[in-house]
């Protein structure tokens, strides 16, 4: 009977050259027990270690133990296909791995196109451990929520996870390319893992009390995981299997989940009874004065209620067919500070009014932080109809084209003429086009004043929409700081700014 004892539960170099040397030696599977205990004479390498450590084997037996790489028995090759499903199946915590992985590469000798049977019982297994392996990597990437780590010398974040596999290592890479100007920390039972700025180490597993309690951070969180939930489409059985309950205990949002769920059922029946608002008898009576003259075709609009007429009868672009109504813009008359977005989404489409549905909440919250009064200034959209695509009862948001986005671009330079900024802000991408008239990367952009040709200055800054969309907690909290100091850049150019 031989004896493998690994360096680790994850050790794949050391299994992958003792069971190279077991079966040139032609060692069966029955005849070999694979285990990571170590006995007080050779004890495993402990502490710190440097990413991808590991990789030795010692095989023992009750007679002389052979040679780690024997010379007798002839040499075979195996699938890159078996490899890399091997690499993924001993992050698994199945005890029984090692010796199914080796079955295989044992059978595989007799029978080369095992890997291709997707009937075989030992072929299946190991399948679906790899699926669970990458099921808890993708956890583990979806789930982590880091906490600034108090009394620091230097900012440092800290997050305590506990993966259903053994994936932390195998995840870390994940984290360092996302989090690479980051010094942090990821604490889990098998091991932990840290970054500098410049080098991934790895040591052993920690306790859960040695990670950081709750920090300011989650709070924010907490906000936008309410604004963004939508009661229409609660569906708690497909929750629990996208974030399955044994995560909850180490997820902020987490406590609110049970007085979302609860208060659904009503808040999606109002949703439902709630009719679209209708313009007003006056915006009806001018929008049918401009759709006897068609004057919106041939002159500019006077003054601002011309546009929020005009726009009602527009047929520029054939958004009109799907929408409820236009949604033009509202705010001062004479506003030196011009905000303008994409396009209405569901909620604005019903209510005819830009910026009241959750990016309209980020969007008030991230006013009243910078200091810039949203009732001094004009707020509207490159686009005034809500294009989407209906799928079942919801209707789901599409990006406006360019020729969309041109065809509005009347409306909104009657906006500006009117309303007359000193600043304009542009929320995100589509309306940057429709400002400038051409493709502006928000990134290169944002953070500094753009001249415009009609003497306005110009802010590209994200649109609020896509802070809802960021899928981690630090990174939407950098991006609404962000966010915040681009309004809080533009208050002040626009001499508005109140804090």
């Amino acid at each position: 009977m031989r004896v493998v004892r690994l360096e680790s539960e994850i050790d794949f170099a050391g299994w992958r050259t003792a069971a190279r040397a077991l079966r040139a030696d032609g060692v069966s599977p029955e005849a070999v027990v694979w285990t990571v205990e170590w006995d007080l004479f050779s004890p495993p390498p402990r502490g710190e270690r440097p990413e991808g450590g590991g990789g030795g084997a010692a095989i023992s037996e009750r007679t002389p133990p052979p040679q780690p790489l024997p010379s007798r028995g002839r040499g075979f090759t195996v699938p890159a296909a078996f490899l890399e499903l091997a690499e993924q199946v001993i992050l698994h915590r199945a005890p029984d791995r090692f010796a199914l992985l080796y079955r295989i590469l044992w059978r595989l000798e007799r029978e080369p196109r095992l890997i291709d049977n997707p009937a075989d019982a030992d072929m299946a297994r190991a399948r679906d451990m790899a699926k669970a392996v990458s099921r808890a990597a993708h956890k583990m990437k979806a789930f982590v929520r880091f906490r600034l780590v108090e009394g620091a010398a230097a900012e440092t974040y800290a997050a305590w996870f506990e993966p259903a596999h053994r994936v932390t290592e195998a995840v870390a890479p994940f984290f360092v390319r996302r989090f690479t100007s980051m010094d942090w920390t990821i604490l889990t039972p098998d091991a932990c893992v840290a970054w500098d700025g410049e080098r991934l180490t790895v040591s052993e597993g920690a306790d859960p009390a040695d990670a950081p309690s709750e920090d300011a951070q989650e709070e924010l969180w907490r906000t936008y995981y309410a604004s963004i939930f939508n009661p229409a489409r609660l569906n708690p059985r497909q929750m629990r299997q996208e974030m399955p309950k044994r995560y909850w205990r180490n997820l902020p949002e987490a406590a609110l989940i049970p007085e979302l769920i609860e208060a659904a059922q009503d808040r999606a029946a109002a949703m439902v009874a709630a009719p679209p608002r209708q313009p007003s008898d006056r915006v009806l009576k001018a929008a049918l004065r401009h759709a006897r003259d068609a004057s919106y075709e041939g002159g500019a609009p006077t003054d601002l209620d011309d546009v929020a007429a005009g726009v009602q009868v527009c047929r520029r672009c054939d958004l009109w067919r799907d929408a409820t109504q236009a949604v033009p813009g509202e705010g001062a008359a004479r506003a030196a500070l011009m905000f303008v977005g994409e396009q209405p989404g569901d909620q604005e489409d019903l209510a005819g009014r830009p910026f009241v549905g959750p990016a309209g909440r980020i969007f008030d919250k991230a006013l009243a932080e910078a200091g810039a009064p949203r009732d001094q200034a004009y707020v509207t959209n490159a686009v005034k109809h809500f294009k989407h695509e209906p799928r079942g009862k919801r209707r789901i948001h599409k990006t406006p084209d360019r020729g969309e986005v041109t065809a509005c671009r009347w409306w909104l330079d009657a906006e500006r003429r009117l309303a007359r900024p000193k600043v304009i802000v542009m929320l995100g991408a589509t309306a940057a086009l429709g400002v400038i008239g051409k493709p502006t990367a928000i990134g290169a952009h944002r953070g500094r004043p753009l001249p415009l040709p009609d003497g306005a200055q110009g802010v590209v800054t994200y649109h609020p929409s896509f802070l809802l969309r960021v899928p981690d907690a630090e990174t939407r909290a950098r991006a609404y700081a962000e966010f915040v100091a681009d309004l809080r850049l533009a208050a002040d150019l626009a001499g508005v700014r109140t804090s």
